[in-house]
């Protein structure tokens, strides 16, 4: 797994420079978009075509079944399966539950008791758990009040999502404290089009607070 923390995926990827661009950066997951109606959305034939590196290669999924996540994480040789959508239990142990990371939207849940028993209803069912701001969906540039997630006793590692850039990295780091971050629209120019300059910024932030010697172990 991940030993450096705080780790980061960058998601929404598309194109070979901008995947090179993370994996310079040292980012320890990418992330490819398969949602049909994500503006970033790739096909598994352009995802297998983009650079591996060394990162965890994590598909983002939101309508398919468990079936057609599967497929596309064999066609496209993903690592690990983001469930952004609706899914229960019951699929995340078909996918494989070493091989997901579990969306929640804290703001959707309305109060910490029901967001604490969703992280724990669904933790034997995932690797990670990813917490994103609005209600659904993702890449909206949203951010969420980071106080919503903060103190919560998380039973797998989590990555913190939406809205995330160089601007208000410290902040989530200091109110939420998650092990990774999640970053997306906060480094784009324009939908699945990475502002190069804007991931080493945020990597060197990262870096900042990385132990001595911090590396992600192979």
């Amino acid at each position: 797994m991940i030993s450096v923390k705080p780790f980061f995926k960058v998601c929404g990827l598309t194109r070979p420079g901008d995947v090179t661009a993370c994996l310079d950066a040292g980012a320890a997951m990418t992330g490819f978009i398969f949602a049909a109606k994500s503006p970033r959305r790739v096909t598994p034939e352009q995802a297998l075509g983009l650079p591996r590196g060394d990162a965890y290669r994590v598909g983002v999924f939101v309508e398919q079944s468990v079936e057609e996540v599967v497929r596309i994480m064999d066609a496209a040789e993903l690592d690990l399966a983001q469930l952004h959508g609706r899914q229960n239990e019951a699929f995340c142990r078909a996918v494989g539950p070493g091989r997901v990371i579990k969306a929640l939207w804290p703001e959707k849940l309305r109060s910490r008791e029901a967001l604490q028993k969703a992280l724990d209803r669904f933790a034997e069912s995932c690797a990670f758990f990813l917490l994103d701001a609005g209600t659904s969906g993702g890449g909206h540039g949203r951010s969420m009040d980071f106080s919503l997630v903060a103190g919560l006793d998380m039973p797998r590692p989590w990555l913190l999502a939406g809205g995330l850039g160089p601007h208000n990295l410290e902040a989530a780091l200091d109110a939420a404290a998650p092990d990774g971050l999640d970053l997306n629209s906060g480094l784009e120019t324009s939908p699945g089009v990475k502002d190069h300059a804007a991931i080493a910024r945020a990597a060197a932030i990262l870096a900042g607070r990385w132990p001595p010697g911090g590396q992600r172990d192979e």
